[in-house]
This record gives structure tokens, sequence and C-alpha cells, in this order.
């Protein structure tokens, strides 16, 4: 749960082309009211992106133009973000949300991982999602061809299509199934020529598993669905299997089963993130421990990951403990096999 000191940080990710800028520009001209820090990498000398984004006032642009900022430049920006957050607290910028868009080149996981493992950034920011812009009318080469797509996809919590113009329904139905099959949780939604409603992918509390979630993986936050933007759609709400001629190498599972042992689930998590954790993308979940009233979360990164106890089950609750798992490669039956004996049924007393 976000608390008064912490800002919620919106990670916007995609191919090269995909759309981020557009979307940004998008968001600064319609939403005049938001105190949004963006900070933004290109790859190369210059980012062009930045003059464009630094024309709206009230809107502080840091460039990191020194290569990627996920790969080489980790550690600028943990500088940079620590800068504003001092320059926050010092009176000199006026922002509550952090924007941060990383090149299109770029691997997410070591963005979210910094978030995860500075002390200061880990009580200050909060994630509220990774966002990625999916080019459709590209996305299947991209996909086919570049590992870093795949990964992009995912690592997503919302998924936004854009050109959409581009393609007909067939390839729109063939490219909505491929992105199902490697991230069934992510929820999706269409940008109109890059316009998209700011309640789509700003302030989703994707990070924030202290509510509920559904049977199909799919985590829903604190909002109301009847505040919900309408051009939502769950990647895995598609029943009739396509021919795919494509063999991505990253899916989602989902596991799920009843009350758990603590000391069992404990000891799978580490077996796991110790024997698959390079393999392992991103993870979440809500157990339900055994004699705990309240839910455990967790939430992981490749071999980094945290634990924190969320709110109390109700008495109308079923105490269900869900784990999706997005990664490369996984032994599936085998985790599934070793996840089911956690159960509190199987502890030894």
């Amino acid at each position: 749960m976000t608390t008064p000191l912490q800002l919620p940080v919106t990670v916007l990710t995609g191919f090269l082309g995909s759309g981020k800028t557009t979307l940004i520009n998008h968001l600064l001209e319609n939403y005049p009211g938001e105190r949004i820090a963006i900070i933004e990498n290109e790859f190369g000398a210059v980012g062009v992106d930045g003059g464009l984004l630094g024309q709206h006032s009230g809107i502080e642009v840091i460039e990191l133009t020194n290569g990627c900022v996920c790969c080489s430049v980790r550690g600028e920006l943990t500088e940079a973000l620590k800068n504003l957050l001092e320059q926050r607290d010092a009176g000199q910028l006026n922002f509550d949300r952090l924007l941060l868009e990383t090149t299109g080149l770029a691997d997410p996981a070591p963005v979210i991982q910094t978030f995860f493992v500075d002390d200061v950034l880990r009580e200050r920011l909060q994630l509220d999602a990774i966002i990625t812009l999916v080019d459709s009318e590209h996305a299947q080469k991209q996909l086919t061809e570049h590992r870093v797509a795949v990964s992009q996809v995912g690592f997503a919590d919302r998924l936004i299509l854009t050109k959409l113009d581009r393609i007909d329904s067939e390839a729109k139905t063939l490219l909505l199934e491929r992105l199902r099959n490697i991230n069934a949780r992510a929820l999706v939604c269409e940008a109109q020529h890059g316009k998209l409603e700011k309640a789509a992918w700003i302030g989703i509390q994707a990070f924030n598993l202290d509510d509920s979630f559904d049977l199909n993986g799919t985590f829903v936050a604190s909002t109301a669905p009847s505040q919900a933007p309408t051009n939502f759609r769950p990647l895995n709400q598609t029943s009739k299997p396509l021919a795919r001629s494509w063999n991505d190498d990253i899916t989602s599972q989902v596991f799920e089963t009843g009350e758990v042992d603590i000391k069992l689930i404990g000891a799978f998590m580490e077996t796991a993130i110790e024997k698959y954790g390079n393999d392992m993308l991103r993870y979440k979940g809500i157990l339900a421990i055994e004699g705990e009233p309240r839910r455990l979360i967790v939430q992981g990164v490749h071999k980094v990951v945290g634990f924190d106890y969320g709110t109390e089950w109700t008495e109308e609750e079923s105490r269900k403990t869900l784990l999706v798992i997005i990664g490369r490669n996984l032994p599936v039956e085998t985790l599934r096999n070793e996840f089911l004996a956690t159960a509190a049924s199987n502890a030894i007393s």
C-alpha cells in the first residue's frame, strides 16, 4: 500500500516506434493539472523526444542520454531519482507523480529492480505499473526477431495497442492471441492515433495487491469496475485456440491452491528463485498463510523479491493462494507440483 511519503511511478516501455512519446504528449496536453516529473532516456547522443516534451511548462524532464537506462546507466537512474526527490523536498520542484520512459531497446528488468533494491527509493517511491506499448503493425516481426520485445510484453501490467488502423481484424486477433500466450495476466487497451484516456494507464495501482484477485490470474486493484476505462479487455478471455506459427519462449503461468504452510511456501520460493530466478521475469502473488489473518503479498523480478503483509482476510473471502509467474522456458509442471506441495495439509506438525 502506498504511504503518504511514497510517490507513484509509472514505467512506460515498448519497442522502438511504438508511440511512447506520442502518448506522453497527449497526457501532457490534455491533463494540464497533472504534476508529473518525467525521466526520459533516449538511445543515442541527443534526446530528441526530450526536446518535444520540454516545451510543456511545469514539467520537469531529465534526459539520460549516456546509453540505455536499464542497462549501462542504472546507477545514473538511481541518482536521477534521488536528485528529483531532493529538489522536491527542498521546494525547488513541485510534482506528485513520476513517469519513466525507457528506450525502445531496453529490457525493463533492471529498471524495475532499481525500485526494489535501493533503500531510499523503496521507502520514497512506489511502482504504480509497467505499461508496454505494442506497435500493432510491426509487433509480430519484432516479437519474432527481438527477445527484448517479448520481455517488454512479459513485464507489462497493461498493454496498449497502437497503430491498429494499419492492420485488419484477422491480424489483430492473431496478435492478441500471441500477446495472451506471453502474458495472460495483463489487460490490453487500444490507443486511437496515440490518444488514450489517462485512467487506462496512470494511477492503476498494479503493484498494490492488497485487495483481491480473480481466478484467471488477473489481479484486481482498488479501482472499482465501474470506474475502469471501457476499452479494457483481459487477454485471457479468448477461449478458442488459434494456429500459431511462433514459438515464444516467454509464457505466463498461474498456480492456485488453498491455505499454505509458511515454512513450505518459503522454502518453495527460495528454491524456485535460486534455481530459476534468472528466467523468472516477473512474479506476483497473494498467499493465504495458515493461522495468519493477513494476506501475504509477494512480488519479484528475477532474483529480487519482496514480501509484505497486506490487509486481513474477511469472513466472506475464500482464503486462496494465487501465484502468477511470467518466465522463460520454465519447468512448469515441476514448479506446479512443488507449489501444490506447500498446502497447509502437507505440513508436518
